[in-house]
């Protein structure tokens, strides 16, 4: 960010609610008064789409104009699931570039329904449990997924074309399971009615199956998910979800921070548009051992590292944070923020932006900090 005088801002927005959402996780983690409706995500950022708002009520995106400051690249939010989440993957950079200016072309709204690319950046993104959170991310070595698929299919034999397309090609059994049709549907059902019968080695894989289908009955990403590891993580416990990364929340709260895209590629458990094309050109079917992301100790925080141009960290201690880009500091509990010779007082449900964040210090007993590096491209 360049010079501003939007150094350090109390920052402030309303919870989205979206139907997958909590009614209760989010107040209850915050201290909020609860909307009485699900309450799904609260963005802090200067996303256009709902950008966070100072005490004046003036949006985040504004007062930076103004201030003639750039507009930060990340977004933290509050996320919280009672309901899945639909099957999803993002572009990397390049991807977003091209699909974005090929619509453009094109002449597609970008508010339009069935609009993939809404704008030409990355969308990676980090989550870190604060309650247990149940996730699938990224696909899973091949053996384990026909341990599961060859246990359905002995329990129903509707199951065994996927599994024989699976030893085939993973690529071309999502492109199958996409195109959807009687034969997918006869699949779908073949689950759906073995996987209460799965032997307790695949409790996970039933599980999902049953949480799936309670949502999203008859869908062809049921049998999706039985590809994509399913992610167990306890609190603490982290996702990173590159570009190309297929994957989908279950359930649970979490903070996840991102970069400020809006470019979602849907592959099944929603009724929004799939765009499927573009989903198989983008997603990175390669299998991975684990999903996890290992936290980094620091004095008086813990933090996340991606491969990505942020970080996220869990302040629990008097923490020195050290130079950034731009940085968002939420508090769960009351909290002091300290950059470049100020000082603001955070109570728990609070926020905070940076602008220029210099040595930005921070001191809570639960509060989390998301940096923006200066390595941003």
């Amino acid at each position: 960010m360049g010079p501003s005088t939007v150094t350090l801002v109390r920052i402030a927005n309303v919870v989205r609610d979206y139907a997958w959402g909590s009614t209760s996780l989010v107040a209850g983690y915050l201290g909020t008064e609860p909307s009485g409706g699900p309450e799904a995500e609260l963005w802090l950022g200067a996303h256009p789409a709902s950008p966070a708002r100072l005490d004046d009520g003036t949006p985040l995106d504004a007062a930076l104009e103004a201030a003639g400051a750039e507009q930060p690249g990340i977004l933290l939010k509050v996320l919280a699931a009672a309901h899945a989440l639909s099957l999803q993957v993002h572009p990397s950079t390049a991807q977003a570039q091209a699909g974005f200016a090929a619509e453009e072309t094109a002449g597609v709204p970008r508010d339009a329904a069935h609009r993939s690319f809404k704008d030409a950046r990355s969308k990676p993104e980090l989550i870190v449990a604060v309650t247990p959170f149940e996730a699938l991310s990224g696909f899973q070595p091949t053996t384990r997924t026909l341990a599961v698929l060859d246990a359905l299919a002995a329990i129903d034999a509707r199951v065994a074309p996927y599994a024989d397309r699976v030893r085939a090609s993973t690529r071309e059994t999502l492109a199958w399971l996409l195109a959807g049709g009687e034969d997918v549907d006869a699949v779908v059902a073949g689950v759906v009615a073995a996987a209460p019968s799965l032997p307790a080695a695949h409790a996970a894989a039933a599980d999902t199956v049953a949480r799936l289908h309670a949502d999203y009955p008859g869908d062809a990403g049921i049998a999706t998910s039985l590809m994509l590891h399913r992610v167990s993580l306890a609190p603490g416990e982290s996702v990173f979800l590159p570009a190309g990364n297929l994957h989908a929340y279950l359930s649970g709260l979490g903070i996840e921070l991102m970069e400020a895209s809006d470019n979602v590629l849907r592959g099944g458990l929603t009724p929004k548009h799939v765009d499927r094309d573009a989903l198989l050109d983008v997603v990175d079917v390669t299998p991975v051992d684990d999903p996890r992301l290992p936290p980094t100790a620091l004095p008086g925080a813990v933090a996340y590292r991606p491969d990505a141009p942020f970080e996220l960290r869990h302040v629990s201690g008097d923490h020195d944070a050290g130079a950034a880009a731009c940085a968002i500091v939420l508090a769960a509990s009351p909290t002091i923020v300290e950059v470049a010779g100020e000082r603001l007082v955070l109570e728990r449900g609070e926020a905070a932006f940076a602008a220029t964040p210099g040595m930005l210090r921070v001191e809570a007993s639960d509060a989390w900090v998301a940096i923006e590096r200066f390595d941003t491209p």
